[in-house]
């Protein structure tokens, strides 16, 4: 088998090597012993060599193949097998020999990489050691175009984030990610440090394309930074829970991003103008719209409506686009939403609705495709549930939780959608037993119209 042709068997190789002894001195201990072996062969050609058994032989000739390919395998080969080995792995592995430390500061090795910050004893990932982030700093910075942040919830964490963005002054990065793992922790970073820290990457990459900067202080002025800079080569951007930035500052990026393909924000975000925006015709077709609709204070916030002609405008402009919302409101709150018709496909509650919002997405979401309900209430929704049946003709996926719905009522909605229903998740304290079916007679019913076996999921006991 050549090595060159599969990878994984290299790869494979390699880790048993390593998995024998330390790396490095099993290498140069072989190296050594196969150096020694060939002078004594060619200083005493003379001296008569005991005949070696068939098998022996054959195992001797593979032992000396293996450690002279792997002493001279090809860059691009050594090259194949790092993409494979963690990052400190591929550290060791670089003290081996001369051309291995070649290869491990290959460009095509610090394309992607992630820093990993954290300061809390309890994180469970390990940090970045920071000798390495200068190595990366002083010899790759040129070379990185894939770079995240993952951060645990400390504000030393988000700080050191900061730190090494400002120093990625000669960089052309596509793809930026700033990822807290628990707390929003960039949040508790003083603003301006923030700011001028994600500038210098805005500044000095100018090929920008994909951007995930949620749950962090950047504003305005650092968004017309990233336009004037990146505005030929931005498709994503992500940016919920980003309190700074204004409707004002979002419309900016899609006036002049007009290749920007999937957008996240939260819905206070959200107007006329911007939909509007997203469908001139210099825009290209928008695929995915992300929409946090968010309020920890009820009764604070006030959520304006958006138009049904912008909402027409952009399907017309986008048919395939997927619209999805994320509600975290109070039921008091969700009063404002879907009296006319919404082009959302994907509809998330993470609190109780009532059973009148749950009937205008029946009568007013007629592209639904996925609807999850982590609860409602004592009240069913039989009714509800048979509505946004008939009406929303390419629901795909059903989530219920913490809701009740009547077995029969259940089935019948199952029987209305058909096999079209490709993700069905129901809590068995859902279905409410009736007169026509019980809960050990509902699954065979179910699995009937679906085509496939179902049961409810049941929430485990420890």
């Amino acid at each position: 088998m050549d090595v060159g042709e599969h990878p994984i068997a290299a790869v494979t190789s390699f880790r048993l090597f390593r998995g024998d002894s330390n790396l490095e001195a099993f290498f140069r201990m072989k190296r050594n012993n196969l150096s020694v072996g060939n002078k004594v062969v060619q200083s005493s050609p003379a001296v008569k060599q005991p005949k070696l058994g068939f098998y022996s032989s054959l195992n001797q000739t593979h032992t000396y193949t293996v450690l002279l390919d792997w002493g001279s395998l090809p860059h691009y080969v050594v090259l194949r097998i790092f993409q494979y080995l963690p990052l400190m792995d591929r550290a060791r592995a670089s003290s081996v020999c001369r051309r291995w430390n070649e290869v491990f500061h290959i460009p095509d090795l610090w394309r992607k990489f992630e820093f990993e910050l954290n300061k809390s004893a309890t994180s469970y990932f390990n940090s970045t050691h920071p000798a390495l982030i200068q190595q990366i700093i002083k010899k790759h910075a040129a070379h990185l175009q894939y770079v995240s942040f993952k951060v645990d919830s400390s504000t030393e964490s988000a700080e050191a984030a900061c730190d090494i963005l400002s120093q990625l002054v000669n960089c052309s990065i596509q793809t930026l990610g700033l990822i807290s793992t628990a707390k929003p922790s960039f949040m508790n970073v003083s603003k301006s440090h923030f700011v001028s820290a994600l500038t210098v990457v805005f500044v000095n990459s100018k090929s920008l394309s994909s951007i995930k900067i949620e749950d962090t202080p950047v504003d305005d002025p650092s968004l017309k930074i990233l336009v004037a800079n990146n505005s030929d080569t931005l498709r994503r951007l992500k940016m919920s829970s980003c309190p700074h930035v204004s409707s004002d500052g979002i419309l900016c990026v899609a006036d002049h991003c007009q290749g920007l393909r999937e957008l996240a924000l939260n819905y206070y975000m959200l107007s006329d103008e911007l939909l509007l925006a997203l469908s001139s015709e210099t825009h290209v077709n928008l695929e995915h719209l992300r929409i946090d609709v968010v309020s920890e204070n009820p009764g604070q916030i006030k959520f304006l409506s958006v138009k049904k002609q912008s909402w027409d405008v952009l399907i017309k402009h986008s048919p395939g686009v997927n619209v999805v919302m994320y509600f975290f409101l109070y039921e008091e709150e969700l009063e404002t939403f879907f009296k006319e018709e919404t082009p959302v496909t994907h509809l998330y509650f993470g609190r109780s609705i009532s059973k009148a919002v749950l009937g205008r997405i029946g009568l007013n979401c007629p592209r639904l495709i996925e609807l999850v309900v982590c609860a409602n209430g004592l009240q069913a929704l039989d009714n509800e549930l048979i509505c946004i049946a008939e009406h929303c003709k390419n629901l795909t996926a059903l989530g219920l939780s913490e809701c009740e719905v009547s077995c029969s009522a259940f089935i019948e909605f199952v029987r209305l959608c058909g096999r079209r229903l490709t993700q069905l998740s129901i809590m068995e304290e859902v279905l409410i037993p009736n007169d026509d079916y019980s809960l050990d007679e509902i699954h065979a019913e179910v699995s009937k119209y679906l085509g496939r076996v179902w049961f409810p999921d049941v929430m485990p006991l420890w």
